[in-house]
């Protein structure tokens, strides 16, 4: 969690764990992910995806499934 800001991660830890976004946040603060290779990755601003780990928006159609691997793949390192 050291390339995380504590605001984030209290954001993240206090949103509904229903947003697949958020569940994405938690895998990748727990694992130390950098946020602008998701956003990379995932072909996403680092604002949007400061936004899903947040939970303020949720990850668009065309992206749930993308979002849904990397959630399995990276919990699976947990």
């Amino acid at each position: 969690m050291n390339g995380y800001s504590r605001q984030l991660v209290a954001s993240n830890r206090d949103a509904d764990t229903h947003n697949l976004g958020v569940r994405l946040g938690r895998v990748c603060i727990k694992l130390d992910i950098p946020i602008t290779d998701v956003a990379e990755f995932c072909k996403v601003s680092r604002m949007t995806a400061y936004n899903w780990f947040k939970g303020i928006t949720n990850p668009q159609a065309n992206k749930a499934d993308l979002v849904k691997t990397i959630i399995a793949k990276l919990s699976a390192r947990l």
